[in-house]
């Protein structure tokens, strides 16, 4: 077969993610960076709370992409999920781009049917905050973050 059929994530649905995570980070008493990308890893929302750091817009992207590519969430594994140390971590992350990998928390694929159709990334709070906030974002839609 030389042509298939997939899902893609659509801007409603990348704004329902992006409400929810911000409705979650104002719960908490932070504010966030969130950003949510499609399958090949281009921006459909990317917003700032007001207060917000700016560069957690950075970090909110490149977890987003991340988890796009990845397929998983965003943490100090490899490509195969083997625990990486420092060295190895950024080494792939100079390998694969500053801007295209990380091995901070605070990232979650989407998943629909097994299928990725993009990856959310949230910073500004703790990582298990961001990573919360990100898997309850994904939910919101529906999805499925593993």
């Amino acid at each position: 077969m030389f042509i298939t059929t997939g899902k893609r994530l659509t801007h409603a649905g990348a704004k329902k993610m992006a409400d929810t995570a911000i409705t979650k980070a104002r719960e908490a008493g932070i504010a966030i960076s969130v950003a949510i990308a499609d399958a090949g890893g281009h921006m459909v929302v990317l917003e700032r709370m007001d207060g917000g750091r700016f560069h957690t817009l950075h970090s909110a992207t490149t977890k987003a992409v991340c988890c796009a590519s990845n397929k998983r969430i965003t943490s100090a594994r490899g490509a195969t999920g083997n625990d990486l140390d420092v060295a190895h971590a950024i080494g792939l992350a100079l390998a694969a781009g500053p801007d295209r990998w990380t091995a901070m928390e605070g990232g979650s694929p989407i998943l629909v049917d097994d299928e990725c159709i993009g990856g959310i990334g949230v910073s500004g709070g703790d990582w298990a905050t961001d990573e919360r906030i990100s898997r309850e974002a994904v939910e919101s839609i529906g999805a499925k973050w593993k």
